[in-house]
Protein backbone atom coordinates (compact mmCIF):
# COMPACT_ATOMS: atom_id res chain seq x y z
CA UNK A 1 0.00 0.00 0.00
CA UNK A 2 1.35 3.42 -0.92
CA UNK A 3 2.12 5.91 1.82
CA UNK A 4 -0.07 9.02 1.61
CA UNK A 5 2.06 12.08 2.32
CA UNK A 6 1.17 15.63 3.32
CA UNK A 7 3.88 18.28 2.85
CA UNK A 8 4.20 21.56 4.75
CA UNK A 9 6.28 24.55 3.68
CA UNK A 10 5.65 23.37 0.13
CA UNK A 11 7.03 26.42 -1.69
CA UNK A 12 10.17 26.63 0.43
CA UNK A 13 13.55 25.26 -0.55
CA UNK A 14 13.03 21.95 1.18
CA UNK A 15 9.31 21.67 0.54
CA UNK A 16 9.83 21.65 -3.21
CA UNK A 17 12.54 19.03 -2.88
CA UNK A 18 10.33 16.82 -0.73
CA UNK A 19 7.51 16.92 -3.29
CA UNK A 20 9.96 16.00 -6.05
CA UNK A 21 11.50 13.19 -3.97
CA UNK A 22 8.08 11.78 -3.09
CA UNK A 23 7.10 11.80 -6.78
CA UNK A 24 10.16 9.69 -7.53
CA UNK A 25 9.41 7.21 -4.73
CA UNK A 26 7.26 4.30 -5.86
CA UNK A 27 5.86 3.80 -2.34
CA UNK A 28 4.55 7.38 -1.95
CA UNK A 29 1.92 9.75 -3.19
CA UNK A 30 1.52 13.39 -2.13
CA UNK A 31 -2.12 13.97 -1.16
CA UNK A 32 -1.72 17.64 -0.24
CA UNK A 33 0.93 20.33 0.08
CA UNK A 34 0.53 23.62 1.96
CA UNK A 35 2.25 26.96 2.34
CA UNK A 36 1.39 30.17 4.18
CA UNK A 37 0.51 32.30 1.16
CA UNK A 38 -0.37 30.18 -1.88
CA UNK A 39 -0.84 32.03 -5.16
CA UNK A 40 -2.24 29.27 -7.32
CA UNK A 41 1.20 27.75 -7.87
CA UNK A 42 1.78 24.07 -8.51
CA UNK A 43 4.93 22.08 -7.73
CA UNK A 44 5.43 18.92 -9.78
CA UNK A 45 1.73 19.05 -10.71
CA UNK A 46 0.71 19.26 -7.02
CA UNK A 47 -1.60 22.19 -6.26
CA UNK A 48 -0.28 24.22 -3.34
CA UNK A 49 -2.95 25.03 -0.77
CA UNK A 50 -3.09 27.32 2.25
CA UNK A 51 -1.55 26.20 5.53
CA UNK A 52 -4.61 27.74 7.16
CA UNK A 53 -6.52 24.74 5.79
CA UNK A 54 -4.07 22.20 7.25
CA UNK A 55 -6.41 20.91 9.96
CA UNK A 56 -9.23 20.20 7.53
CA UNK A 57 -6.91 18.75 4.87
CA UNK A 58 -5.53 16.24 7.37
CA UNK A 59 -9.09 15.02 7.99
CA UNK A 60 -10.29 15.14 4.37
CA UNK A 61 -7.24 13.74 2.54
CA UNK A 62 -6.30 11.16 5.20
CA UNK A 63 -2.49 11.28 4.91
CA UNK A 64 -0.48 8.48 6.47
CA UNK A 65 2.34 10.87 7.41
CA UNK A 66 3.16 14.56 7.20
CA UNK A 67 6.67 15.75 6.27
CA UNK A 68 7.59 19.13 7.71
CA UNK A 69 10.41 21.56 6.96
CA UNK A 70 9.13 24.92 8.22
CA UNK A 71 9.90 26.70 11.50
CA UNK A 72 9.74 25.68 15.16
CA UNK A 73 6.40 27.33 15.97
CA UNK A 74 4.56 26.06 12.90
CA UNK A 75 6.11 22.59 13.24
CA UNK A 76 4.76 22.33 16.79
CA UNK A 77 1.29 23.33 15.59
CA UNK A 78 1.40 20.80 12.75
CA UNK A 79 2.57 18.07 15.12
CA UNK A 80 -0.32 18.79 17.48
CA UNK A 81 -2.85 18.53 14.67
CA UNK A 82 -1.30 15.26 13.49
CA UNK A 83 -1.41 13.87 17.03
CA UNK A 84 -5.13 14.65 17.24
CA UNK A 85 -5.75 12.98 13.86
CA UNK A 86 -3.52 9.95 14.38
CA UNK A 87 -1.15 10.89 11.54
CA UNK A 88 2.58 10.18 11.81
CA UNK A 89 4.89 13.21 11.72
CA UNK A 90 8.38 13.58 10.22
CA UNK A 91 10.20 16.87 10.67
CA UNK A 92 13.60 18.22 9.74
CA UNK A 93 12.87 21.61 11.29
CA UNK A 94 15.57 22.85 13.67
CA UNK A 95 15.83 25.61 16.27
CA UNK A 96 13.29 24.21 18.77
CA UNK A 97 13.46 25.60 22.28
CA UNK A 98 12.72 23.49 25.36
CA UNK A 99 8.98 24.12 25.05
CA UNK A 100 9.01 23.04 21.41
CA UNK A 101 10.91 19.86 22.17
CA UNK A 102 8.44 19.08 24.94
CA UNK A 103 5.56 19.58 22.49
CA UNK A 104 7.07 17.05 20.08
CA UNK A 105 7.54 14.65 22.98
CA UNK A 106 3.89 15.11 23.94
CA UNK A 107 2.77 14.43 20.35
CA UNK A 108 4.79 11.22 20.36
CA UNK A 109 2.53 9.86 23.10
CA UNK A 110 -0.20 9.62 20.45
CA UNK A 111 1.65 9.14 17.14
CA UNK A 112 5.01 8.17 15.67
CA UNK A 113 7.21 11.29 15.57
CA UNK A 114 10.57 11.32 13.81
CA UNK A 115 12.71 14.43 14.24
CA UNK A 116 16.15 14.65 12.70
CA UNK A 117 18.28 17.75 12.11
CA UNK A 118 19.71 16.11 8.99
CA UNK A 119 18.40 13.36 6.69
CA UNK A 120 21.63 12.75 4.79
CA UNK A 121 22.92 9.20 5.18
CA UNK A 122 26.49 10.52 5.18
CA UNK A 123 25.76 12.70 8.21
CA UNK A 124 24.46 9.65 10.04
CA UNK A 125 27.73 7.90 9.24
CA UNK A 126 29.61 10.93 10.58
CA UNK A 127 27.59 10.83 13.80
CA UNK A 128 28.45 7.16 14.16
CA UNK A 129 32.21 7.72 14.00
CA UNK A 130 32.81 11.12 15.61
CA UNK A 131 32.31 9.83 19.15
CA UNK A 132 34.73 6.98 18.55
CA UNK A 133 37.30 9.39 17.15
CA UNK A 134 37.10 11.57 20.28
CA UNK A 135 37.45 8.54 22.53
CA UNK A 136 40.49 7.34 20.62
CA UNK A 137 42.17 10.76 20.82
CA UNK A 138 41.87 11.85 24.47
CA UNK A 139 43.24 15.27 25.22
CA UNK A 140 43.13 16.45 21.60
CA UNK A 141 41.67 19.88 20.88
CA UNK A 142 38.26 19.70 19.24
CA UNK A 143 36.79 22.36 16.96
CA UNK A 144 33.61 22.25 14.89
CA UNK A 145 33.00 24.46 11.85
CA UNK A 146 29.69 24.50 9.99
CA UNK A 147 28.77 26.49 6.88
CA UNK A 148 25.34 27.14 5.41
CA UNK A 149 23.61 29.52 2.99
CA UNK A 150 23.07 33.11 4.03
CA UNK A 151 19.34 32.65 4.74
CA UNK A 152 19.67 29.96 7.42
CA UNK A 153 18.16 31.20 10.66
CA UNK A 154 19.53 29.06 13.49
CA UNK A 155 23.18 28.96 14.48
CA UNK A 156 24.82 26.63 15.17
CA UNK A 157 22.87 24.36 12.86
CA UNK A 158 20.79 21.49 14.22
CA UNK A 159 23.29 19.06 12.73
CA UNK A 160 26.16 20.85 14.45
CA UNK A 161 24.38 20.63 17.79
CA UNK A 162 23.77 16.92 17.25
CA UNK A 163 27.47 16.41 16.48
CA UNK A 164 28.38 18.39 19.60
CA UNK A 165 26.17 16.13 21.70
CA UNK A 166 28.03 13.10 20.36
CA UNK A 167 31.39 14.72 21.09
CA UNK A 168 30.41 15.73 24.61
CA UNK A 169 29.06 12.29 25.43
CA UNK A 170 32.37 10.70 24.45
CA UNK A 171 34.86 12.67 26.53
CA UNK A 172 35.53 15.24 29.26
CA UNK A 173 34.81 18.76 28.03
CA UNK A 174 34.37 21.97 29.96
CA UNK A 175 31.96 23.65 27.56
CA UNK A 176 31.51 25.27 24.18
CA UNK A 177 33.17 28.46 22.94
CA UNK A 178 31.28 30.11 20.09
CA UNK A 179 33.81 32.01 17.98
CA UNK A 180 36.70 33.99 19.39
CA UNK A 181 37.51 37.67 19.53
CA UNK A 182 40.31 39.75 21.01
CA UNK A 183 42.57 38.13 23.56
CA UNK A 184 40.91 34.75 23.93
CA UNK A 185 43.38 31.86 24.09
CA UNK A 186 42.00 28.37 23.86
CA UNK A 187 41.07 26.79 27.19
CA UNK A 188 41.80 23.16 27.91
CA UNK A 189 38.73 20.97 27.41
CA UNK A 190 36.65 23.47 25.50
CA UNK A 191 35.01 22.77 22.15
CA UNK A 192 35.33 25.58 19.64
CA UNK A 193 32.18 26.15 17.58
CA UNK A 194 32.07 28.32 14.46
CA UNK A 195 28.99 28.99 12.31
CA UNK A 196 29.54 30.48 8.85
CA UNK A 197 26.73 31.88 6.67
CA UNK A 198 27.53 32.68 3.05
CA UNK A 199 26.07 32.51 -0.43
CA UNK A 200 24.15 29.40 -1.42
CA UNK A 201 26.12 26.78 0.51
CA UNK A 202 23.83 23.78 1.04
CA UNK A 203 25.59 22.53 4.15
CA UNK A 204 29.04 21.58 5.36
CA UNK A 205 30.16 20.27 8.75
CA UNK A 206 33.74 19.63 9.79
CA UNK A 207 35.03 18.29 13.10
CA UNK A 208 38.74 18.96 13.71
CA UNK A 209 40.76 17.02 16.28
CA UNK A 210 44.33 18.23 16.79
CA UNK A 211 47.14 17.25 19.14
CA UNK A 212 50.37 15.29 19.39
CA UNK A 213 51.67 17.03 16.25
CA UNK A 214 48.86 15.59 14.13
CA UNK A 215 45.42 16.55 12.92
CA UNK A 216 42.27 14.61 12.01
CA UNK A 217 39.42 16.19 10.04
CA UNK A 218 36.00 14.56 9.66
CA UNK A 219 33.92 16.35 7.03
CA UNK A 220 30.50 16.03 5.46
CA UNK A 221 29.53 18.24 2.54
CA UNK A 222 26.04 18.20 1.02
CA UNK A 223 26.08 19.19 -2.64
CA UNK A 224 22.32 19.24 -3.21
CA UNK A 225 19.25 19.60 -0.95
CA UNK A 226 17.72 16.62 -2.71
CA UNK A 227 19.75 14.32 -0.48
CA UNK A 228 17.88 15.64 2.59
CA UNK A 229 14.50 15.35 0.88
CA UNK A 230 15.16 11.77 -0.26
CA UNK A 231 16.09 10.84 3.31
CA UNK A 232 12.96 12.47 4.69
CA UNK A 233 10.77 10.55 2.25
CA UNK A 234 12.56 7.31 3.19
CA UNK A 235 11.82 8.18 6.81
CA UNK A 236 8.15 8.81 6.01
CA UNK A 237 7.78 5.41 4.34
CA UNK A 238 9.52 3.72 7.27
CA UNK A 239 7.59 5.48 10.02
CA UNK A 240 4.22 4.70 8.43
CA UNK A 241 4.38 1.25 9.99
CA UNK A 242 5.60 2.28 13.44
CA UNK A 243 3.71 2.61 16.69
CA UNK A 244 3.53 5.85 18.69
CA UNK A 245 6.88 7.07 20.03
CA UNK A 246 9.95 9.15 19.27
CA UNK A 247 12.27 8.08 16.47
CA UNK A 248 15.48 9.27 14.85
CA UNK A 249 16.89 8.93 11.34
CA UNK A 250 19.36 6.42 12.78
CA UNK A 251 16.39 4.08 13.28
CA UNK A 252 15.62 4.28 9.57
CA UNK A 253 19.24 3.72 8.54
CA UNK A 254 19.62 0.71 10.83
CA UNK A 255 16.85 -1.10 8.97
Amino acid sequence: MRVRVGVTGATGRMGREVIAAAADHTDCEVVFAVTREPDGETVDSIEIESSGEFDSLVVEREPTVVIDFTGPDSAVDYAGTCADAGVAFVTGTTGFDDEGREALESASDEIAVLHAPNFARGVQALLNVVGEAVQNLPGYDVELVETHHNAKRDAPSGTANRLLEEIESSGEFSGRTHGREGEDPRESGEIGVHALRAGNVTGEHEVILAGNHEEVRLTHRAEDRGVFAAGAVDAAVWIAGQKAGRYDFADVISE
